[in-house]
């Protein structure tokens, strides 16, 4: 598929799982990409590596998605080595989990400055560089609409705070002809929530149709939101999650 052609696409902790996904699907669907990274600096050359020899431009730059400075340069990276930004992704995430009877005054900040502020602050960036026909694209979490496990219940109040966010940008940004959508992926095979993992099971048990998505399943969404068949979309939650919600 071609429906991207001569866009470019900034993909937040693109460097593996949903992430990396993400970036090869924008990628193979057409558009240059450029990916930010943390601590994965091997993947990430890897995932450039990978969309580069199917033709497209791609560049990966290190930026923490808790600092603020780091965000609106990797924004202007992006820009600068892309020649421009047609699309911004919003997917670098944490996960910290605990009781909330429990849970650590430095957990909650790492939280809300990576999983609210960052999409925040990187989408601030980002408007100056977007033209008509652009694309915001976050990704949130099934279990901002059903918590599953108390432990989650910070992590997934982040995530909910994502819903707020579309709908204002939205509400903001249409009369420039910018859409602005939510990804939710319920219980997804990444490093961080294995499909083989302990408590694996019982989020199968979840979903009607009993299995983990993959990354491949929530970079297709985020495909289609991106591309022009979209473009009488915005202010939208597409879930994937099996059904969970269901």
């Amino acid at each position: 598929m071609t429906n991207l052609n001569g866009k470019r696409a900034l993909v937040t902790g693109g460097s593996r799982g949903i992430g990396a996904a993400i970036a090869l699907t924008l990628a193979e669907n057409g558009a240059d990409v450029a990916l930010t990274f943390q601590n994965s600096p091997d993947r990430a050359r890897h995932v450039v590596a990978s969309i580069e020899k199917l033709g497209r431009r791609a560049v990966a730059i290190q930026a923490d998605s808790g600092d603020p400075a780091a965000i609106r340069r990797s924004v202007e990276d992006a820009v600068a080595a892309l020649g421009g930004l047609d699309i911004l992704v919003n997917n670098a995430a944490i996960a910290r989990y605990n009781t909330i009877a429990d849970f650590a005054v430095e957990d909650i900040d790492a939280l809300l400055a990576v999983n609210i502020r960052g999409p925040i602050l990187a989408t601030q960036a980002a408007i100056p560089h977007l033209g008509a026909g652009g694309r915001i694209i976050s990704i949130g979490s099934a279990g901002a609409d059903r918590i599953v496990g108390a432990p989650g219940t910070v992590y997934y109040m982040t995530k909910s705070a994502l819903q707020s966010l579309t709908r204002g940008l939205a509400q903001e940004l249409g009369p420039k002809d910018i859409t602005a959508n939510l990804v939710q992926p319920g219980s997804t095979d990444t490093d961080m929530n294995p499909a083989d993992g302990e408590s694996a099971d019982y989020q199968r048990s979840l979903s009607p149709l009993g299995r983990f998505g993959t990354p491949a399943d929530v970079a297709a969404a985020v495909a289609f939101l991106a591309s022009p068949a979209a473009r009488h979309i915005t202010g939208s939650i597409v879930t994937v999650d099996g059904g969970m919600l269901a």
